[in-house]
């Protein structure tokens, strides 16, 4: 079957590697926020990151972001369209193909949780991966047992996948649940416990990108996958100079038109070119522990986007 030998491609090499231990989740107190405000700079010792093209401090861009994605959460395709040029619902089927959720699990010593799969969705607030998931394990696999936690940590696009599920057949069912958390530090989700992890369009957006990615290693089973699907490095350079002109030139106009939004539009642009390449993310993926199976990535699209999976490793050397 074509989906036990996904399986056992993605599994093959998963033995070999030993898991980097977790780096500490790190916060910042309220009383340097208050500082930086009366002085209206950061202190030498505060950590940086970038929010778009802009330089603030890290305890600063949650928020900042937060507001974005509430700002586009009831526009959250239009966005999706303007950013993709219409084919994220094309990219999204194709990724979701590529995992072949509900396929027989392979087996592994000592787990118990049962039939299907256990999918945590990050940053999927809007249902668009988590539902997509679930029909494929029911309409292809025939499997009724696969269930999909979503998280997001901005409770306006958990509200708008909650909205969505009505109109779904896995609403106020045990295979959809909801939850708020921060994808870098998840401590009601237990140590190997997810089969299948996956985030969509999110992660360019954290604050600390390799913290999720070590928080990411620890929540899967051991031989589960880590599967992320992001905008990404345009490898063709004419094509590259056209979508980059697209991207600042219109895409901002058009949000202020569309969603009477130009600021967010313009974040999520900007956020796209301080994106890490494929080479440099796959390197970070490897980092937190994972196997990179082939080549670690697939481009979509000239690498408009590309497809990013890791496996963790099935035993300890």
């Amino acid at each position: 079957m074509a989906s036990k030998s996904v399986w056992r491609s993605l599994h093959y090499s998963a033995k070999r590697r030993t898991a980097v231990p977790p780096t500490p989740y790190r916060c910042f107190s309220c009383s340097l926020r208050a500082r930086q405000a009366e002085t209206g700079k950061p202190e030498e010792n505060t950590r940086m990151t970038h929010f778009g093209f802009e330089t603030i401090p890290e305890s600063q861009k949650e928020s900042k972001v937060g507001a974005v994605f509430s700002s586009v959460a009831r526009s959250y395709d239009t966005m999706n369209d303007l950013m993709s040029l219409g084919i994220h619902r094309l990219w999204k089927d194709h990724f979701v193909r590529s995992l072949n959720p509900g396929s027989p699990l392979p087996a592994r010593d000592g787990d118990k949780s049962g039939k299907g799969w256990n999918i945590l969705d990050i940053a999927g607030g809007t249902g668009d991966i988590a539902f997509r998931m679930l029909d494929h394990a029911t309409n292809i696999n025939n499997d009724r047992e696969t269930r999909v936690t979503i998280a997001d940590i901005n409770p306006d696009m958990l509200a708008e996948g909650k909205k969505r599920s009505l109109d779904t057949p896995y609403y106020n069912t045990g295979r959809l649940s909801f939850m708020q958390a921060n994808a870098e530090h998840m401590p009601s989700i237990p140590d190997n416990s997810v089969d299948l992890y996956t985030v969509a369009f999110g992660i360019r957006n954290f604050t600390n990108k390799q913290a999720a990615l070590v928080e990411a290693f620890r929540v899967l089973k051991p031989g589960g996958v880590f599967a992320c699907l992001e905008f990404s490095k345009v490898n063709n350079p004419l094509f590259n100079e056209v979508y980059k002109r697209w991207s600042f030139g219109a895409i901002p106009l058009i949000g202020q038109i569309v969603a009477a939004d130009r600021a967010s539009y313009q974040y999520l642009v900007e956020s796209i070119e301080r994106f890490p390449s494929q080479e440099e993310f796959r390197a970070m993926i490897q980092e937190a522990g994972f196997i990179i199976p082939g080549k670690g990535y697939e481009n979509l699209s000239c690498g408009i986007a590309a497809i990013h999976k890791g496996v963790k490793p099935l035993t300890k050397a």
